[in-house]
């Protein structure tokens, strides 16, 4: 019995919908790579593995919210104190919104969330908090209903924008203006439609519709109709009014 020919290298090699040429071809094929149980498991942490990490986060949070009736996202800082003026604000929020007939979606997280979820839950509606892998977060508050975590921010965001019908945005740091400036440039470039936003606390938000209006606009940055994208009000029952008219209910 001879003895096997050695095999040439292949000037191309395809694997799936990828194609290597030259000095990128890879040794073996992608089953003899999955069935080989030698070596070590650094691939657990390339960036083909993170896609399926990215997926299965995108499945679980859309069959987890699939079913929502109409809801608001709720955003606010984490850090704002239970016996503030602000966190009693977020708690008649989260009632009016459930008794305007909506479902109320927090980041999950302390403070301004934990408040209007804990509106929600005394209401009795649907109280839903999306979560967010991070070194110093306490978890989910315990006035959520329907809880999702996420590793990644950007598949949480989605499940923001996707399962609400607006937002309501109180008092917050930089996870919050990060969160209202995604839902600006949504509506300003039209990826979503009919999505009220409204600014909870006139004092807190002047400085910075100051900045868009005075800078911004008068730059030649944003248009003077951007402005109109969210309106601003210190009122529970105004802001529930403005996210009702807007979706049309």
């Amino acid at each position: 019995m001879g003895v096997p020919e050695e095999p040439r290298k292949p000037e191309e090699q395809r694997l799936g919908p990828v194609l290597r040429r030259r000095e990128q071809i890879q040794p073996g094929t992608t089953d003899q790579r999955l069935l080989d149980t030698e070596g070590d498991s650094e691939w657990v942490h390339t960036d083909p593995w993170r896609v399926m990490r990215i997926q299965s986060e995108f499945v679980e949070g859309f069959g987890a919210l699939a079913e929502l009736p109409s809801a608001i996202s709720v955003f606010g800082s984490a850090r704002t104190k239970p016996d503030s003026p602000e966190y009693e604000a977020g708690v008649r929020l989260g009632r009016a919104l459930v008794e305007a007939g909506f479902a109320v979606i927090t980041g999950g997280g302390p403070g301004a969330m934990e408040a209007a979820n804990k509106g929600a839950r005394e209401a009795k509606g649907v109280s839903v908090g999306l979560g967010i892998e991070l070194p110093f977060e306490q978890g989910l508050n315990p006035h959520v209903d329907i809880g999702v975590n996420f590793r990644y921010f950007f598949v949480r965001k989605t499940m923001f924008v996707k399962y609400a019908q607006g937002f309501v945005v109180l008092p917050g740091g930089l996870g919050t203006l990060d969160e209202l400036f995604e839902a600006l440039t949504l509506v300003q470039t039209r990826k979503v439609t009919r999505f009220p936003i409204v600014l909870f606390g006139t004092e807190y938000w002047k400085g910075l519709v100051d900045w868009l209006r005075d800078s911004v606009v008068a730059g030649g940055k944003a248009s003077e109709h951007d402005l109109l994208l969210f309106h601003v009000t210190d009122d529970v029952d105004e802001a529930v009014t403005l996210v009702t008219k807007e979706v049309g209910r």
